[in-house]
């Protein structure tokens, strides 16, 4: 199954939003979330089980849930209002990049809920060879059995032009935040054999 971020998602066959970020766990490489922005005002974003996904296309994620089911699912984003008040000393406006505040009023500081020992990933994450930066994160293989990602797909941005790149999952070193550390050299990635990707 091939789990891509910024695809449609369509609920119970209507549109309800974008795929946003992949979330998995950085020791098993397991697959746990995709978080979808939904479609319109408020453009909240959900945490989607992996379990709630019947399809997924380059192109396009199906899930089992309704929007009222989805609007119900837990948020990835919350936004928590902080009382501002002025610069210490200055009696007038500051400044926060890259927004003006007045001396009075509200900040909104958004938190990403990322379950405890995982990872949010999404499209265009660096990834970088033991020689240093090869390309970026395009897509996610993933073994719908295990629900185990076994590929990392870099399709364009890499050093090697417009062809697939597939990552053995186990030649990552580790993944942190935006970016996938791999154990490969340029040398040795280059020689990798394809895996051909089936795109609906």
């Amino acid at each position: 199954m091939d789990i891509p971020t910024n695809a449609d998602v369509l609920c119970d066959g209507e549109g309800c939003g974008r795929s946003m970020h992949v979330i998995l766990n950085p020791v098993t490489k397991e697959m746990t979330h995709v978080v979808v922005k939904q479609k319109g005002y408020p453009y909240a974003e959900w945490l989607v089980p992996l379990d709630r996904v019947v399809e997924s296309t380059p192109h396009q994620i199906r899930l089992h849930c309704t929007k009222e089911e989805l609007s119900h699912l837990e948020r990835f984003v919350e936004t928590e209002f902080l009382e501002a008040a002025g610069a210490a000393g200055t009696g007038g406006p500051y400044m926060m990049w890259p927004y003006s505040y007045p001396e009075y009023g509200f900040i909104a500081l958004e938190h990403q809920h990322v379950p405890v020992g995982e990872l949010a990933i999404r499209r265009g994450a660096r990834v970088e060879a033991t020689d240093g930066h090869v390309g970026r994160v395009d897509e996610f293989l993933v073994d719908p059995t295990s629900e185990r990602i076994t590929h990392l797909v870099m399709r364009e941005g890499h050093l090697w032009g417009q062809k697939d790149v597939t990552l053995p999952v186990e030649q990552t070193d580790r993944i942190e935040e935006d970016t996938v550390y791999l154990k490969l050299d340029k040398k040795s990635i280059e020689t990798l054999p394809a895996i051909p990707i089936h795109r609906g």
